[in-house]
């Protein structure tokens, strides 16, 4: 699935080939369309258009099952890991 149309506004350049979200490349990390708090009610705020790095991570996080890259980063926020993925 191809990546949506981020607006420009909320990319930062980080080669002439790549970009990234704006507010993702330095620590601490938070993405500029993130809204809410993290580990209480969260969402995207451009998630129609959201790039194709969002839309390939943890798609099955909504229903609650998860990967380890998502898994890490809920570990980074001190939230407990989601159901592995089963067969």
């Amino acid at each position: 699935m191809p990546g949506g149309r981020v607006p420009a506004g909320l990319i930062d350049p980080m080669t002439s080939q790549l970009v990234c979200m704006r507010g993702t490349a330095s620590s601490p990390y938070r993405c500029v369309a993130l809204r809410g708090i993290i580990g209480d009610s969260a969402s995207c705020a451009i998630y129609e258009f959201r790039p194709s790095a969002c839309r390939d991570f943890a798609p099955l996080a909504a229903v609650g099952r998860g990967d380890e890259a998502c898994n890490e980063a809920r570990r980074h926020h001190q939230l407990p890991p989601l159901n592995p993925l089963t067969a």
